[in-house]
């Protein structure tokens, strides 16, 4: 049945799927993307697959949706990242004056964060307190009803890395906890790990950054967006040990991502059209949001939880999402512009 859009034209009703990447403070940016999205009354969301801050944005849009629709997300997004900034006001880790003279977000020369960065060089979470609570613990129980989240309509598909195993573990609405989404945004030189139902668990960055999989099984859409913060190509060679790291990191996070989009343009080659989950593989549409903006952050600037930041984030999040419903909205049901055929060249 037609809707009407933010514009005034009517448009049909869109089925689509979200797959949420993480990335510390940056998914301020992914906040300011479902913010807007959620203006269109004509896109109607499945199902997310979400990890680290993608999860945590998942829930709490899930939550609010399910209490009061779209309006109800766009509310709870905005109390929880203006928690999360309440929670920062009292860490050490703040930019340094230079850095707030100079305008820039990072904190490269916060005094705390070139301590803590040593400290994580040398001793875990194990050995020094800064291994113990996490904060966001306690944002999560004040801004997700869990108990209503169990039963939201949007299907959630969260993922967490299992230390003993190596596997992703993609937990469900039902499974759903603060444990749950502190443990998919769970950074081992930060934290301890998150123990669920006996077993340790890690960043779900490091197994599945999101996790395409369950949307592809357990979804009816044959639209994902895509919400990108972790660069995939970065010019030039890093060369400093903090840089070396952080593209390491960027590497790694991408990887499962970049397999599964992969294996999902190989398979819609082959697949068989007679076979109905083969043909849904094959009905496939990928679309990406993204913004070069984030690729000239620095890492640290991951930490960094100023309000004025995050609403920077979010303002070019909703950006973003606004140039590509200008420039590919109409493509949402129809074509794939995310071409990921080209990940089989030189395959």
């Amino acid at each position: 049945m037609p809707v009407r859009s933010s514009t005034g034209d009517e448009r049909p009703t869109q089925l689509i799927d979200l797959a949420l990447q993480g990335g510390g403070s940056h998914g301020a940016f992914t906040w300011g993307v479902l913010d807007r999205l959620l203006e269109e009354p004509w896109m109607r969301i499945e199902a997310v697959s979400g990890t680290s801050a993608g999860a945590m944005n998942a829930a709490v849009m899930a939550d609010g949706h399910a209490k009061a629709g779209g309006e109800g997300a766009r509310r709870a997004l905005e109390t929880f990242w203006r928690r999360v900034s309440e929670a920062a006001l009292l860490s050490p880790l703040q930019r340094s004056p230079l850095d707030v003279l100079l305008g820039r977000w990072t904190l490269d020369h916060s005094p705390a964060y070139i301590g803590l960065d040593l400290l994580a060089r040398v001793f875990s979470p194990y050995d020094l307190s800064f291994g113990g609570s996490n904060p966001l613990s306690q944002v999560l129980s004040d801004t997700v009803d869990f108990a209503r989240l169990a039963n939201a309509p949007i299907k959630l598909f969260i993922t967490a890395t299992n230390v003993r195993t190596g596997r992703p573990r993609v937990f469900r609405n039902a499974d759903l906890s603060p444990d749950v989404l502190l443990a998919s945004a769970c950074l081992p030189t930060m934290f301890q790990a998150v123990e669920i139902d006996g077993d340790p668990y890690w960043d779900g960055g490091y197994s599945g950054n999101p996790t395409m999989t369950p949307l592809i099984q357990e979804s009816i859409s044959d639209d994902t967006i895509l919400v990108g913060i972790n660069p995939v190509e970065r010019p030039g060679i890093p060369r400093s040990a903090r840089d070396i790291l952080n593209r390491l990191n960027e590497v790694s996070f991408n990887a499962v991502l970049l397999k599964e989009l992969r294996m999902m343009a190989l398979l819609r080659q082959v697949a068989d059209p007679g076979n109905a989950e083969c043909a849904h593989w094959a009905r496939m549409r990928i679309h990406l949001i993204r913004s070069d903006m984030l690729t000239g952050l620095g890492s640290s600037s991951k930490l960094n939880a100023e309000w004025a930041f995050l609403a920077m984030l979010r303002d070019e999040g909703r950006r973003a999402a606004e140039e590509f419903l200008a420039t590919q909205g109409e493509d949402l049901g129809r074509r794939s512009t995310l071409d990921i055929d080209r990940l089989l060249q030189g395959v």
